[in-house]
């Protein structure tokens, strides 16, 4: 080793106990002499970034940062000293609440070489800037514009359209649980089942106190044949609709379940009570004999709907 690399060394030695000492300007003073004497080695470069790091001088390490990964290049240095320099670059623009930039260099670190630490800070900061743009994008009043335009789609019969407007509502406050269930009614009239089911469930787990996420929980239970469950749910609804606005969307859910059970016997011409008392006569539908007299009464002293809302 010649006389000036044992120097470098030493300077290094000296700059590593400043460091943790926490004496960054004579740190930086070894790390920057240790350069100077062997520019063969960018362990010191590195270092003197993570010096700046330190000191929150982020421009700083990210230049230093560059001209260590520039003279590795050119000495073909080990391939996880650049993937270092790259990881402490994508460090320096997370702090600069630079996250694109931050997500780039890490990736190219991970090129260079895979490690679990980098991957971790990959995956953080992705996360923090879903967050980020969620928030920035947060706006309850244009959530309502676009739940309302979704209404009339759907009341037009646009159901597609009517999708658009609400996942944007959602967009806008994923914490309102109407744009939920009322997407859930378009992709139950564009049988997406599973989507319907996931909106369903999501208005339940927001807003257990919302009658229609049961309504809209009991519809898909009915495409799927899952009639006892179905009547299950509207129970659950009708024990949480407290004012009586969803009874009439209740009841008719409930209609149907009971038609669907019997689908022999149903005609086109029976009334709501011929359907219901026919259905409850069925020995399949018997252990559910007592929910057919609080749905009745139910019915009729329940006559208010909104759909959407």
């Amino acid at each position: 080793m010649s006389d000036n690399k044992a120097q470098a060394l030493a300077e290094k030695d000296l700059g590593n106990k400043a460091y943790k000492e926490r004496q960054f300007d004579t740190a930086l003073s070894h790390y920057t002499k240790a350069f100077s004497l062997d520019n063969t080695n960018i362990t010191f470069l590195t270092n003197k970034a993570a010096v700046y790091f330190e000191q929150e001088k982020y421009e700083d390490c990210i230049k230093v940062c560059e001209e260590a990964i520039e003279r590795g290049r050119e000495l073909r240095c080990d391939f996880k000293m650049i993937a270092r320099a790259l990881q402490r670059i994508g460090n320096a623009y997370a702090k600069l609440n630079k996250l694109d930039d931050a997500i780039k260099y890490y990736g190219k670190s991970l090129t260079e070489h895979r490690t679990p630490e980098t991957l971790q800070k990959l995956r953080d900061t992705e996360k923090l800037k879903k967050e980020q743009e969620k928030a920035a994008y947060y706006n309850p009043e244009l959530a309502d514009k676009a739940r309302e335009e979704g209404n009339a789609l759907f009341k037009s019969g646009k159901w597609p359209n009517a999708v658009e407007q609400y996942t944007e509502a959602i967009k806008r406050n994923d914490k309102d649980v109407r744009p939920y269930s009322n997407r859930a009614a378009c992709y139950l009239k564009l049988m997406a089942i599973h989507e319907a089911e996931k909106d369903a469930d999501r208005c339940i787990e927001l807003d257990p106190s919302f009658p229609r996420g049961y309504v809209r929980k009991a519809a898909v239970q009915l495409v799927k044949k899952e009639y006892e469950e179905a009547i299950e749910t509207l129970q659950l609804a009708k024990e949480q609709d407290k004012d009586g606005k969803c009874g009439r969307e209740i009841q008719q859910q409930l209609m149907k379940v009971y038609a669907a059970m019997n689908p022999m016997n149903s005609g086109a011409s029976e009334s709501q009570e011929e359907t219901l008392k026919r259905a409850s006569q069925d020995p399949e539908v018997q252990v559910r004999n007592r929910y057919f007299h609080e749905w009745q009464l139910y019915s009729y002293t329940n006559h208010i709907t909104a759909y959407p809302v």
